[in-house]
């Protein structure tokens, strides 16, 4: 997949609310927390051990969430939907119970006022309680608490849907989580346009302006570059991944693969799910999920190896975060960064084929023995228009999430509900892909992330590509030999990179800061346009 655990709500920022307001909401923490937090007041080692235990109190609730969010739509009987989104919306509601009692605001600005005394790890523990809490505070618990259960039942709706090829049946859902989400909006930032809040949950300092300004360079590249794939008379095959492959040996493979990509096994859970996603509740436990198709052996390939990049970031945050607000990926959009790394510049690189072609070999030897390295990377890498995002090739990935990007638009401006998206969808599927959309299992209901209530989230798939493909330029400029350390088919070197760059600073840097720090330059989508190019101009030898 493509994600990261769904289930767990973002947070991102507005104001703070009058102790009054909070109380009479019901938002207190903790009695034990309270009694710290007061008994501090202006006493910096009080207030440090008071900061500490508001963040024991939200990581266990983060922790009970992810597990419960993570493993419940895995594991849980169908019978256990209702119960296991009231647990949800009980753990959420003392979450923001915790980090919204009105005691908590003077904490955290009597603590931003002592930065040589509590240090640097501390001060970005301060910045992100602050972010988070001034995008909680003022949306009233009950609302987010609704929130929650809702999406719990609509992504079960969404799942009998899906099998059904039933859109109607999920419908009336995805209105209703748009207009939750317009409201807990307008609580947030009651002047700011809805969608740009929530897309700026997902990646800190973007809008609609942002990403309409960063489609339109992607766009202006794919669209006609896909053209001429498409007229080339050098279109390469996929006859050599055709056939049929037995599900309990792919999900051998999928072992296979996450040892390769340098995962801890003893920190990690791979599960079977219809939409693959990563669950990140520490260091020490990463639930990773996939899916085995018996005749596409390459999407549970590719589908781990991008779940194993977010598992990597979880894994490799600085182990000093350990149970604070600080030990998760930064953004959703650094966060697909990781994963579309694995997935397509090392996973898809012809330098990287003959140790896939490899493990492939060791679990399927009789379909794969007469296959080459070189026949193996240019099935992985034919470009053709399809109707399923997860299954994108890599340069028509973007144009999926381009469409759902343009539809979250109409919906959340009101120009359009539900019951337009399957209309829209095999219109837009129509303009940008040149396909027609048969049905909607293969249509509007494909992604899980509607039903989870992500909306905003789908335009970090492609910013995590472009951010990516600068990571990697400032990787092979800081003298890493990119194509020798993928050929050795160790990857250390790119882990170690990444590690020392992204991974461990966790939350406490945005992407933007990260990006200008391991790139020594702001964000620029040229790096990604630029390799879009070169990478299939070569393949179809345009």
């Amino acid at each position: 997949m493509a994600e990261t655990n769904p289930t767990t709500q973002p947070t991102a920022d507005p104001k703070t609310q009058p102790a009054a307001d909070a109380v009479a909401q019901g938002v207190t923490i903790p009695s034990t927390n309270r009694g710290e937090i007061n008994a501090a007041l202006s006493n910096p080692r009080a207030d440090m051990e008071a900061l500490d235990a508001l963040e024991r109190t939200l990581f266990s609730l983060r922790y009970a969430m992810g597990e419960i969010g993570g493993l419940g739509p895995v594991i849980d009987p169908p019978k256990a939907t209702a119960q296991r989104g009231e647990a949800m919306a009980q753990l959420q509601e003392l979450s923001v119970r915790a980090l919204c009692d009105p005691a908590v605001a003077p904490l955290l600005g009597r603590l931003e006022q002592e930065p040589e005394l509590i240090g640097e790890t501390r001060m970005a523990q301060v910045k992100i309680l602050k972010r988070d809490r001034a995008s909680l505070v003022d949306v009233p618990a009950e609302e987010q608490a609704a929130f929650s259960r809702l999406t719990v039942e609509a992504n079960d709706v969404w799942r009998r849907a899906k099998a059904a090829n039933d859109w109607a049946s999920f419908e009336p859902y995805v209105d209703r989580i748009v207009a939750s989400l317009r409201r807990m909006a307008e609580f947030k930032d009651a002047e700011k346009d809805p969608y740009d809040v929530w897309l700026n949950e997902y990646e800190w300092g973007t809008d609609r302006a942002f990403y309409d300004r960063f489609f339109s360079q992607v766009k202006d590249c794919v669209v006609p570059l896909l053209a001429d794939c498409m007229a080339s008379r050098h279109k390469p095959s996929h006859a050599c991944v055709e056939g049929t492959f037995d599900v309990e040996r792919q999900w051998r493979l999928a072992g296979d693969l996450a040892r390769l990509e340098g995962l801890d096994e003893g920190a990690l859970w791979i599960g079977r799910t219809e939409h693959p996603f990563t669950c990140g509740l520490s260091r020490d436990f990463v639930i990773v999920t996939g899916h085995a198709y018996p005749d596409n052996v390459l999407s549970n390939v590719f589908s781990i190896l991008h779940e194993g990049g977010h598992a990597l970031y979880e894994q490799n945050v600085d182990a000093a975060y350990a149970g604070t607000s600080l030990a998760e990926g930064t953004s959703m959009g650094m966060h697909e960064a990781q994963s579309r790394f694995f997935e397509n510049l090392v996973g898809r690189s012809e330098a990287y084929a003959p140790t896939l072609l490899a493990v492939l070999r060791r679990h399927f030897p009789g379909q794969f023995a007469r296959v080459t390295a070189h026949q193996l990377y240019l099935a992985e890498n034919c470009a053709e228009p399809g109707l399923v995002r997860t299954e994108a090739d890599e340069l028509t990935y973007p144009l999926h999430v381009l469409v759902r990007y343009e539809i979250e638009q109409l919906l959340f401006s009101g120009e359009a509900t539900a019951a337009d998206v399957p209309r829209l969808w095999a219109e837009k599927y129509r303009e940008y892909l040149g396909v027609t959309v048969p049905d909607d299992a293969r249509g509007a209901l494909q992604d899980t992330h509607w039903s989870d209530g992500s909306f905003g989230y789908f335009p970090t798939y492609a910013l995590g590509s472009a951010f990516g493909a600068q990571l990697k330029a400032a990787m092979i400029r800081g003298g890493i030999d990119f194509e020798a350390v993928c050929a050795s088919g160790d990857l250390a070197p790119i882990r170690s990179w990444l590690r020392d760059n992204i991974w461990h600073w966790g939350r406490a840097k945005d992407s933007g800061e990260l990006i200008e720090a391991a790139c020594g330059e702001p964000f620029s989508a040229t790096y990604y346009t630029d390799y879009l190019t070169e990478k299939f101009s070569t393949i179809y030898r345009l």
